[in-house]
């Protein structure tokens, strides 16, 4: 029959139980040292009692999705370049060779992004400065 010290569960009791204590004391002083007011608008969502100032349902361009994608693709490619960076010493020249190869492709298809316009997501200023011209005559 195992015992209590035996198992070692203790240390997860301890943490469980500084982290409840923490928890309840924010929560205390969030109560004890918080506004209390009510007003008309305090129980709309998200606005806190503060008047809303247009509506929430923005349209956004695709190009804002694009980018955000972008952003996701080169976000984990850094990831992946760390994590090679870290056991770069294990891998040897193929991690090197692999990783080459890797970056390359990321070049390239930046480059092509780039050639096709898919980073260009503000107004083209030439055109309206030339379209502004145009009518001003």
């Amino acid at each position: 029959m195992l015992t209590f010290q035996e198992i070692k569960f203790w240390p997860f009791l301890i943490y469980a139980l500084c982290v409840l204590f923490v928890v309840g004391v924010m929560l205390g002083l969030s109560y004890i040292l918080g506004e209390r007011h009510r007003e008309k608008l305090t129980d709309e969502p998200f606005e806190s009692g503060i008047p809303p100032t247009g509506n929430a349902r923005l349209r956004f361009s695709s190009h804002f999705y694009l980018i955000a994608i972008f952003f996701v693709i080169f976000d984990l490619d850094a990831v992946f370049i760390m994590v090679w960076a870290i056991s770069f010493r294990e891998l040897g020249i193929a991690g090197y060779i692999g990783i080459v190869v890797f970056i390359g492709i990321l070049l390239a298809v930046l480059v092509y992004e780039i050639g096709i316009k898919a980073l260009d997501f503000g107004p083209k200023g030439k055109l309206i400065l030339k379209n502004k011209n145009r009518t001003s005559e």
